[in-house]
């Protein structure tokens, strides 16, 4: 999966960063990896919907994007999000039928496709479907898609990631 993101930078003529983030549809994971060496394997679940870059179609882009921005910093963790926006809550505290929709929270690891065509620009623009990395009220789902496109990690872990993981990172989604 590294050599595929290799060569989608290659053919971009970009340049790798140092902090890398794999995401494999198929094995419903995030890899990290530092200077080209993985570190760590998270549990993730991206849409229940087939891979769709398309607006609408509530599928988890494919393609290479990068962290264009990170929100929730200092937040407790559990905290729900709206709109990118702390309601100053976490989800233990919301009602009983707000914990049944899939929440946005602990952090949110916004992202942008760097693929025109694929996922930037027109229709199938990532950062317009509003399209993240972000935790859940649902863990238990981890390992299975479930979301609605966006790439669900356990609390805890998105905010470890969020720590160590600097904005302008690289995103590969792939499906092989």
């Amino acid at each position: 999966m590294y050599s595929e993101y290799l060569g989608v930078l290659n053919s971009l003529g970009l340049k790798q960063t140092d902090h890398v983030l794999i995401a494999s549809l198929r094995h419903q994971k995030i890899i990290h990896y530092i200077n080209g060496k993985s570190v760590k394997d998270y549990i993730m679940s991206s849409s229940k919907r087939k891979p769709s870059c398309l607006e609408g179609s509530l599928g988890t882009p494919s393609g290479l994007h990068y962290v264009c921005q990170k929100i929730g910093d200092g937040e407790e963790v559990g905290t729900v999000f709206e709109g990118r926006v702390s309601i100053g809550a976490t989800y233990f505290d919301c009602t009983e039928e707000k914990r049944k929709k899939n929440l946005i929270t602990s952090r949110i690891l916004r992202l942008r496709g760097l693929q025109d065509g694929l996922n930037a620009g027109g229709e199938v623009d990532t950062y317009k479907r509003y399209v993240y990395v972000h935790g859940t009220n649902h863990e238990h789902r981890l390992g299975a898609p479930a979301s609605s496109g966006c790439l669900q990690m356990s609390n805890q872990e998105i905010m470890e990631l969020f720590e160590l993981l600097p904005e302008g990172a690289h995103l590969y989604v792939t499906f092989p």
